[in-house]
């Protein structure tokens, strides 16, 4: 069940404050007795959710009496909090991540092959994902139909955003689709091509009937190919992601003509 101290408060400022909303206006004496505070702490207690904006005081009368803020504005002011809290941590986090950055360094890739797989569509999308993030130079990325194991139009967003990211970081992507693949992404994948991504320099879309496989060439020396289930026509299997500078030359030459030959995309 929700409760007071999910939001930030103590175990005794949660009992102090739902009090209140029964006794109305009280001394912290009768509100110690009322809430079962020890008296050693009420005020304490009371300084604390006055802070939180909780409470309201009359200081005119002796002793003083508090009353407490309507729910509806007290929870208001506890999320508000708590929201600036979370913001100020995500800052706090994103600085150790722009600092580890410039720190952790990848060393330069020894000239051996080295390949990894992943199985099922979630683990494919995921590495994937993976590689395109560390893509520093090229990205070339050949997309057959889609597999009705996902959904491609989340899917295709969330590429989007990868490539987009890629590009602002200097990254240059081709990507040769097939017709029905387009037809098969969300209108807002359509919208947000035409609108930020279709005059970048860096970012060429072309579409071709030929294309009957999906892969990746990342940086020029690493491939990410897509693997077809072959017990079940249109699903995914896996990816197996290579890297290997000879056999990505090899891919790339295979790869070129039919770029060349291909469609540029207008949405």
């Amino acid at each position: 069940m929700a409760n007071l101290r999910d939001l930030g408060l103590s175990e005794y400022e949660a009992r102090a404050y739902r009090s209140l909303l029964k006794t109305g206006p009280t001394t912290a004496k009768e509100l110690s007795r009322a809430s079962d505070v020890p008296m050693g702490r009420i005020y304490d207690v009371l300084n604390s959710i006055e802070q939180y904006n909780l409470v309201r005081t009359q200081t005119a009368s002796r002793p003083k009496k508090y009353v407490a803020v309507e729910p509806s504005t007290a929870l208001d002011r506890l999320l508000e909090d708590k929201k600036r809290e979370l913001a100020e941590k995500a800052d706090q986090y994103q600085s150790i991540v722009d600092e580890l950055s410039n720190e952790l360094v990848v060393s330069e890739p020894v000239e051996e092959q080295f390949w990894t797989a992943a199985i099922g569509p979630s683990d494919t999308f995921d590495l994937l994902l993976e590689r395109l993030t560390a893509a520093d130079d090229t990205i070339v990325m050949v997309a057959a139909d889609p597999s009705p194991q996902i959904d491609i139009r989340t899917v295709g967003e969330t590429v989007l955003d990868e490539l987009e990211a890629s590009l602002d970081r200097g990254v240059s992507v081709d990507v040769l689709m097939s017709r029905t693949l387009v037809d098969e992404l969300s209108p807002n994948v359509g919208k947000r091509y035409r609108r930020t991504l279709q005059n970048r320099d860096a970012f060429d879309v072309r579409t071709s009937e030929q294309v009957t496989g999906s892969f990746n060439v990342i940086d020029g020396t690493e491939v990410c190919i897509q693997v077809p289930n072959p017990l079940s026509t249109g699903e995914i299997f896996g990816m197996i992601d290579l890297k290997d500078p000879d056999f990505v030359s090899e891919v790339y030459d295979e790869f070129l003509p039919q770029w060349q030959q291909a469609t540029p995309l207008e949405l």
